[in-house]
């Protein structure tokens, strides 16, 4: 039988690149107002640079570490997960 976990949840950095990516499509949104655009624009740039600085660099740092603890919702390395998050960030 399939781990229930497996099937609800998902990576936690994969979950904050799918927020990052909704902001993003509401700041190329053409009806909305343009300083709203502006605004989502710079929560995105934020949020991206928040993510990599301690996210990533957590992820990074475990992986020189080379703690293969795994996730405890996704069962993935910090290798894994840094290799899941590199096509979904060059698709933003």
């Amino acid at each position: 039988m399939e781990n229930p976990s497996e099937s609800i949840f998902i990576n936690r950095e994969l979950s904050w690149l799918d927020f990052d990516s909704r902001v993003l499509a509401l700041a190329k949104e053409k009806s909305v107002p343009l300083a709203e655009r502006i605004k989502f624009a710079a929560i995105f740039g934020s949020n991206m640079d928040e993510f990599f600085m301690v996210r990533v660099g957590s992820l990074y740092d475990q992986t020189l570490l080379k703690n293969n603890k795994l996730d405890i919702v996704t069962h993935m390395t910090p290798s894994e997960q840094i290799a899941a998050i590199t096509p979904r960030v060059a698709e933003l």
